[in-house]
């Protein structure tokens, strides 16, 4: 019986980049499937247009899922963690990838957090349980705290957001005086935290500068790219203040397209990196060239 070439084939979705002295390695974890109706917005019906124009299922899009591993400088530095075993059978690659780039959980320094939904911090406990990155201080932006982690946030919660914020709290728990909240600006060497609400209240993006080389590492500023470039005003039915996410994604494209800086995002099509230029009223995303020297 003859086998498939693929089904013989490791195929951890794993990309490094050379910035400056450093090196970002994009981790897929691959992804969740969703629905085009939690586009809010933008009619139902151009949603499904740009969908189709991007060679993209409508019936079934997926939603790509990213973390970022940074190298050189110090202890490894992973930004988010993936959604861990507590997701969808489609993702949970993240320790995969991992192992192909050869670095250990207990290596990893720090865990910068864009965010506390659970495709971005599930995977800091293992299916037991137990921590993830043992030796890892993790970051987490201090308004993302106050809103996920105050005493009573549950309570006050609508009853389907409910589940959320006990996951969120009982990941964070886990990590105990490992946890450290920072607000904007350094929070380690080279890494700038910068605020990007409305996601949720405390989304955060992260640049990474070396030298005279940077990357902004936005977290979901952008889900469905063949969407939301092109209509920045398209949120999404998960975010906290959509007025304010679709400000936030505006600005932060306005200035990528104008700077012609790179960026990088947790639901962007791996491997993820690249640029924004203007597009008539909206914008597109330009993937950077990798080579084996990048």
């Amino acid at each position: 019986m003859s086998t498939s070439p693929t089904a013989t084939i490791a195929r951890p979705g794993v990309l490094p980049w050379t910035l400056g002295d450093r090196v970002v390695v994009a981790l897929n974890d691959g992804h969740l499937v969703a629905s085009l109706g939690l586009v809010q917005g933008v009619p139902a019906g151009e949603v499904e247009c740009l969908q189709a124009a991007g060679y993209r299922s409508v019936e079934a899009p997926r939603i790509t899922v990213n973390a970022f591993l940074i190298l050189g400088g110090g202890a490894p530095v992973l930004v988010d963690a993936g959604m861990g075993a507590g997701g969808p059978g489609t993702l949970g690659r993240l320790p995969e990838a991992l192992r192909a780039c050869g670095v250990a959980p207990d290596e990893i320094g720090t865990v910068l957090v864009t965010h506390l939904h659970s495709d971005h911090i599930g995977g800091l406990v293992g299916a037991d349980g137990a921590i993830a990155y043992p030796n890892a201080e993790v970051v987490i932006p201090e308004a993302e705290a106050a809103y996920w982690l105050a005493d009573g946030a549950e309570a006050r919660a609508p009853e389907a957001a409910k589940a959320g914020f006990r996951r969120a709290k009982s990941l964070v728990a886990a990590y105990g005086d490992r946890i450290r909240r920072a607000g904007e600006g350094e929070v380690l060497p080279g890494v700038e935290a910068i605020l990007a609400p409305g996601h949720t209240p405390g989304h955060t993006a992260y640049r990474i500068q070396s030298g005279t080389q940077s990357l902004l590492i936005w977290g979901d500023v952008v889900h469905l790219p063949a969407i939301q470039f092109a209509r920045p005003e398209a949120g999404v039915s998960f975010d906290v203040d959509g007025a304010t996410a679709a400000a936030t994604r505006k600005r932060i494209l306005d200035r990528a397209a104008a700077e012609r800086s790179l960026v990088a995002g947790m639901h962007l099509d791996f491997p993820a990196l690249g640029y924004v230029r203007r597009d008539g009223a909206g914008f597109a995303w330009v993937p950077e060239q990798w080579s084996a020297a990048s």
